[in-house]
């Protein structure tokens, strides 16, 4: 989010304080020691993340002890979820896994709006913030359960506290602000389920290379090829990666292997689509928008040689080497679905239903303050929100 020229920071668990790098800083800014100083985080030991409000009101209330939620060690599944003694091994991690981890996040974003001066000097800074304990919540609990719904009428008092706190050191007339996510997020297969939708945790052993390799079909492809050694090198999501020295040593069109693999992959229960790279380099390939939502994701210096996507609703349920109850990445429309809100002084409310991508904010902001584009930017400007912005919005400080 700092870009090529900015300044970054970031909560370590690892020290339950804001760090950087070198890259950013030779040193850090006195208000981040002092920030740092507090060890606010440690303030948390013997604590717990407790409901806000009675569970009678919660949507979820009566659903916070399901089965298919994450049962983290020390943690639990249901409220209170203690967070432990500071010098437990996953406390700092648990805070995270919590409305305290946007809290920590807003206390050292007001030390920094306060420590830099953004806003307050007559020239147009931009502070770009992350409040990400929705994400971690969200994979261990799911979209609907009832810490999600806690944490996001957490996050809304989080948030009113960071815009009347700019308000009293900027002014909120002189404030643009910009909402929106990541990405968006899976349901519980269990959850699903019990609607009577196909959802289900991807094995994901069946697609480690020692098992495809014993696979007949594939064992099949090997002697047509001539291949005596293994031809599935690894898998890590969202690819499948072939042996290129073995591909070599035999002379073999890499493009025909891999789109014959693709075909044997497309077999296996849970796999909707297995797409070649060589289909994605050369534009051989179907124009829809899942395929095209795959060829964003492409690079052809990294990527791997078969991306795979699973059925809707179904996904290895992995996410850092833990087990959790939900996860994101598909080019379905559930992980692309996020809202962009612009809020701006003289800005006329209106909801705007038509398609369009995070990256148009980008574009957004820069022609709202009269800027280029980023080297980068493939966005188009949000014509509603330019034709909303007042006169003079050059002047505004986001």
């Amino acid at each position: 989010m700092a870009g090529h020229a900015g300044k970054a920071f970031w909560f370590s668990k690892a020290t339950g304080e804001f760090v950087t790098s070198t890259y950013y800083y030779k040193d850090y800014p006195l208000w981040a020691k002092d920030w740092n100083a507090k060890r606010i985080a440690f303030s948390y030991a013997g604590k717990s993340w407790e409901l806000l409000h009675d569970r009678s009101t919660y949507q979820f209330g009566e659903r916070d002890d399901m089965p298919y939620e994450t049962n983290f060690p020390g943690y639990g599944r249901v409220f209170p979820h203690p967070f432990g003694k500071s010098d437990s091994k996953y406390f700092t991690t648990l805070l995270t896994v919590s409305p305290v981890g946007d809290d920590l996040t807003l206390s050292f974003a007001e030390a920094l709006i306060d420590g830099e001066k953004l806003g307050q000097n007559g020239n147009t800074d931009y502070l770009s913030i992350s409040f990400s304990s929705t994400d971690y919540v969200g994979h261990l609990f799911g979209p609907s359960s009832l810490e999600s719904e806690d944490n996001l009428l957490r996050l809304d008092r989080t948030l009113a506290e960071l815009f009347k706190f700019v308000d009293q050191k900027v002014g909120l007339a002189n404030t643009v602000i910009v909402l929106s996510a990541d990405h968006g997020a899976a349901e519980i297969p269990g959850y699903l389920n019990e609607f009577g939708i196909d959802a289900k945790y991807f094995k994901p052993d069946a697609l480690d290379p020692k098992t495809l390799e014993k696979q007949p079909a594939i064992e099949s492809l090997k002697k047509k090829f001539g291949i005596d050694k293994e031809l599935i090198q690894s898998y890590f999501q969202p690819y499948v990666y072939l042996n290129h020295d073995v591909l070599r040593e035999r002379g073999l069109n890499e493009a025909e292997v891999e789109r014959a693999v693709a075909v044997e992959l497309e077999k296996i229960d849970g796999v909707w689509l297995a797409l070649p790279s060589s289909s994605l380099a050369e534009g051989s390939f179907p124009d829809t928008p899942l395929d095209q939502a795959i060829l964003r994701n492409y690079n052809s210096k990294r990527s791997g040689d078969i991306y795979i996507v699973f059925k809707p609703g179904w996904f290895i349920n992995d996410f850092d080497g833990l087990t959790v109850a939900s996860v994101h990445g598909s080019p379905w429309r559930y992980d692309q679905f996020v809202p962009v809100i612009f809020i701006g002084p003289g800005m006329v409310p209106q909801r705007v239903f038509r398609e369009i991508a995070t990256v148009d904010v980008a574009p957004t902001l820069s022609a709202i303050f009269g800027i280029t584009y980023p080297s980068g930017s493939i966005g188009k400007p949000l014509v509603e929100v330019l034709q909303s912005a007042p006169k003079g919005a050059t002047n505004a400080k986001p």
